[in-house]
């Protein structure tokens, strides 16, 4: 019979603001029972599901050999996000300090659970608490700081927490668009980059699952090239002027028209380009995508994509056709240089090198 109990621990709730975060001490050893680890995935309706990593097994058995070790010691605090399940009762308030209060974090564990219906997610200390589960040991205490929030608030921390580490960054790419609080700088600025991009690639146009990601991993386009198309052309090019400057939101569902409105042609005029891999073909590839939408920002800029000539603009991608070596032959550019078909590459010379070769076309 699964077994059901309320885990009662001591507890010091830290007030920061009108936040609170819960600071405790946890058996290793029984986080397991209370605790998801919430790996990302999307629901059958296509919703971002958890934020966490894939287990690293290599690093999970090093720490397990370390803690299996004489005298070892795990310093740094796991985090925990709690739902509205885990309560704290407080006790009598310090004389000394307004912003802390000792009490007691009562933690609802029912191991007839599943994983996901599990009252605690671990936001970080993945690798660490696997490797206690698996230690041979009969306990390990560890730090823990806790706080209950939504799980946008959750994604938020998982970011924040993890902005020093390496984090993968299809991951962060990911959860961006669905995370909420203050973010470092320079993932806000891609956060509508990212909404967007996370947009075409459940749309019907032809970006569908074709951009790789963690919850779209047979995608071939690279999500960063991707991603570097979209920033650019929010801020400077066709897709800045359904941009609110002052708040850095976007009409997102504009923004995905404009872009679904010229990539379909150039996927329908160079379709066996756009149907190969990147290692096949320069469309594709990051070079490719970061060109295409340095054409789509020279032509439709300024230009409501219900106003565009789209016949037009469909007239003038042909006219690329003769100038184009996506999948075989040579390149010419205008100043006399010769590239084969694949030497051009994803790096800012080559991309401003083809930028330039393309946008000379379209603006005869």
């Amino acid at each position: 019979m699964a077994d059901r109990y309320t885990l009662r621990l001591p507890a010091l709730q830290v007030n920061q603001g009108d936040k609170q975060i819960y600071c405790f001490a946890v058996d290793g050893k029984k986080l397991h029972d209370f605790t998801a680890v919430s790996r990302i995935s999307r629901n059958n309706e296509k919703q971002l599901q958890g934020y966490q990593r894939p287990e690293a097994l290599s690093h999970i058995r090093a720490i397990r050999r370390y803690l299996e070790s004489d005298g070892a010691m795990l310093p740094n605090a796991v985090v925990l996000a709690f739902d509205e399940r885990v309560e704290f009762v407080a006790g009598s308030p310090s004389k000394h300090v307004g912003y802390s209060v000792p009490g007691e974090l009562l933690i609802p564990v029912d191991e007839s659970l599943s994983e996901e219906e599990r009252p605690a997610w671990l936001v970080d200390g993945q690798q660490r608490s696997a490797a206690i589960r698996d230690a041979d040991l009969a306990e390990f205490p560890v730090a823990a700081v806790g706080f209950i929030a939504s799980q946008e608030e959750q994604r938020s921390q998982f970011i924040l927490v993890n902005s020093t580490k390496p984090l993968p960054k299809g991951l962060v790419y990911e959860l961006l668009p669905e995370t909420t609080g203050q973010l470092p700088r320079s993932y806000a600025r891609r956060q509508l980059a990212a909404k967007l991009m996370v947009m075409l690639n459940m749309s019907d146009g032809p970006f569908a699952g074709r951009i790789s990601s963690p919850t779209s991993p047979g995608g071939n386009i690279k999500d960063n090239s991707v991603l570097k198309m979209l920033e650019h052309s929010i801020y400077e090019g066709a897709l800045y002027q359904y941009r609110n400057a002052k708040d850095g939101t976007g009409n997102e569902e504009r923004m995905l028209a404009h872009l679904l409105s010229f990539w379909t042609p150039v996927a329908s005029m160079f379709e066996e380009a756009w149907d190969k891999p990147p290692k096949e073909s320069r469309l594709t590839h990051g070079v490719g995508i970061q060109a295409m939408g340095f054409v789509m920002d020279r032509l439709t800029a300024d230009v409501p994509f219900d106003k565009v000539n789209w016949d037009k603009i469909r007239s003038t991608l042909r006219g690329l056709e003769d100038h184009v070596a996506w999948t075989s032959g040579t390149w010419k550019f205008s100043d006399g240089q010769e590239r084969h078909w694949n030497s051009l590459q994803n790096t800012a010379n080559d991309v401003r090198l083809l930028s330039s070769h393309l946008q000379a076309q379209v603006s005869r």
